[in-house]
């Protein structure tokens, strides 16, 4: 059997950075977290995998004797379950991050959410979606109606998932819910993987929900979008959650992902717009009016202007969505080219050249001592 490479596991490469290893630690444990995951075996499988690599890249000192050694190396380092050493602390922060921490209260909260579950009840009351929004609607703010489905405890089989009820001792841990391992002289606890920790398991599935303890109830919400939200950001809708076997219902929390726009590009609260001028515009200088958030600005272009030169309108942005501060607007500049020119065209441009006079051939003053140069290393 091929031994686990720790470095594969996390996708990361071995000369790899302690930041680089703690994001795609943080991305690869939201994609297989058995919450996200139920009944998965493979995702939980991965999800062991990738915890127990972690706890071992993330400590310096194990690294270093992973590294060299390989697993058996770490053999009497306290593994096969985690330790308690700061690797552990980083990866509980992690999941604080991701599962846990406060929220704001009510529409407009933004953080983490809390994966609350009461005993014995088969599903978080808190879950989590994704909502599309166009780019006007992130910038300017929105309300939107949206359609969710939301778990309610089985009554039949008092949300057990077993027919009437009726749950028997497991038999794998002796219902404990935690069976002991031991590797060398380490012995550490983990969770029953047959009971999933319950001390309980199912003889007969319930006919009603199917064994699964819950059923889906659909329901329709209206929520207020603030102005200056972006993809990623999260906002908890209080009391739009899973509903418990009393009655009370976790929270809803929305993930946003923006849609892109076709002209602005959103850097934070600033936003960047490529403007297009043609080589004479550039060369004159010329007021042109631009688009903007708000409606058209006034953009003041100096003789001589650059290609990829940017001005910058302060306050013309997004506004922040916790200060409500707007950022900035910066205008790039795209010097365009005639594709095809006529004769009389051609001319013109001819007669233009030559009265700048030197001027106009920059590259033969700047080259002239290279030249030089050239020429004298192929006369020796």
């Amino acid at each position: 059997m091929t031994e686990l490479d720790y470095y594969e596991a996390l996708q990361v490469s071995r000369n790899c950075s302690g930041s680089e290893l703690k994001k795609s630690y943080r991305k690869l444990a939201l994609k297989y977290h058995p919450d996200r995951n139920q009944g998965d075996k493979e995702a939980e499988e991965n999800f062991k995998a990738i915890n127990q690599a972690y706890e071992v890249l993330s400590d310096e000192k194990k690294r270093a004797i992973y590294d060299q050694y390989g697993k058996a190396g770490l053999e009497g380092q306290g593994m096969g379950g985690f330790g308690r050493g700061q690797n552990m602390d980083d990866i509980m922060d992690i999941f604080n991050s991701m599962f846990g921490g406060s929220a704001g209260g009510g529409f407009g909260g933004f953080g983490g959410g809390q994966q609350r579950r009461q005993a014995n009840q088969k599903y978080n009351l808190d879950f989590e979606i994704e909502l599309p929004l166009k780019f006007n609607e992130a910038i300017f703010g929105c309300e939107k109606k949206i359609d969710i489905r939301y778990k309610v405890s089985c009554n039949d089989c008092k949300g057990t998932g077993a027919q009437n009820g009726e749950l028997e001792t497991c038999d794998y841990c002796n219902g404990q819910g935690q069976v002991v391992m031991k590797q060398g002289f380490m012995s550490f606890a983990q969770t029953c993987p047959k009971c999933h920790g319950e001390g309980q398991k199912v003889s007969a599935k319930c006919n009603s929900c199917s064994g699964r303890g819950f059923h889906e109830e659909p329901d329709t919400i209206t929520i207020n979008i603030p102005a200056g939200v972006d993809t990623g950001n999260r906002l908890r809708a209080q009391g739009y959650g899973n509903e418990s076997k009393s009655g009370q219902r976790g929270d809803l929390y929305l993930t946003f992902n923006v849609e892109e726009d076709e002209h602005f590009v959103r850097d934070g609260s600033n936003i960047y717009i490529e403007v297009p001028v043609f080589f004479t515009q550039a060369a004159l200088g010329e007021t042109i009016t631009i688009p903007s958030l708000d409606g058209e600005l006034e953009l003041d272009l100096k003789i001589g202007t650059k290609d990829k030169e940017q001005f910058v309108f302060k306050n013309e942005g997004i506004a922040d969505v916790h200060s409500g501060q707007r950022g900035q607007l910066v205008a790039q500049v795209k010097v365009m080219y005639p594709k095809k020119l006529n004769d009389e065209q051609k001319e013109m441009l001819n007669k233009l050249q030559e009265s700048f006079g030197v001027e106009s051939k920059p590259h033969t003053s700047t080259f002239e001592q290279a030249f030089g140069k050239v020429k004298d290393w192929f006369s020796k």
